[in-house]
């Protein structure tokens, strides 16, 4: 258990867990009369990409590059294992005789396939920017940020929650000067 504490991979687990009940949690607000917003940022994209990238970011030097998309890998998952289970969870009014997993698995296809790219793609990246400071890889999440926005515009699924969106836009905009700053400071190219 102390190797399991040491080299992260638990506490990023529970950490990711919970983030994706409380994801899922914040989206079903909005039926609870909080606003759209809730449902809004529960629907951002970006903050999946960040939890693999900081899971990267933070493993130890001993893990490695490898050991880091296994950490983005495991933090992706772990925040979808925590989110399917607040979907189907008595809190959202779903009873266990209601639940079906092979349904419910082939209903959540898009999201588990695209785990397995995006999680330790992001993990990777978070290693890569905590090793030597490759500005690009910090600037992928930036860009993610700034652009779901727009992208979602393209194809008309923007939530009309437009506070929320610009404040995305604003946060990619400031990690990607934080990046540029760090970069410039640490004198990397």
């Amino acid at each position: 258990m102390h190797h399991l504490i040491r080299d992260r991979r638990l506490p990023i687990a529970l950490a990711a867990l919970v983030f994706g009940g409380a994801d899922q949690y914040l989206g079903s607000l909005t039926t609870h009369g909080w606003g759209p917003w809730t449902e809004a940022v529960s629907g951002m994209s970006a903050p999946w990409l960040l939890l693999p990238f900081l899971a990267g970011m933070y493993e130890p030097r001993m893990l490695g590059a490898r050991g880091a998309a296994g950490l983005g890998l495991l933090a992706t998952y772990a925040a979808l294992l925590g989110y399917f289970v607040m979907i189907n969870s008595p809190l959202e009014g779903v009873s266990i005789a209601q639940f079906h997993l092979a349904l419910f698995l082939r209903s959540q296809a898009d999201l588990l396939v695209g785990g397995l790219i995006t999680g330790p793609l992001f993990g990777y990246l978070g290693h890569r920017w905590r090793v030597d400071r490759t500005w690009w890889c910090a600037l992928a999440v930036a860009l993610a940020a700034c652009g779901e926005p727009p992208a979602r515009l393209a194809v008309n699924r923007l939530d009309p929650s437009t506070v929320v969106w610009a404040v995305e836009i604003a946060v990619g905009l400031a990690l990607a000067c934080y990046v540029v700053a760090v970069t410039r400071r640490s004198g990397t190219a």
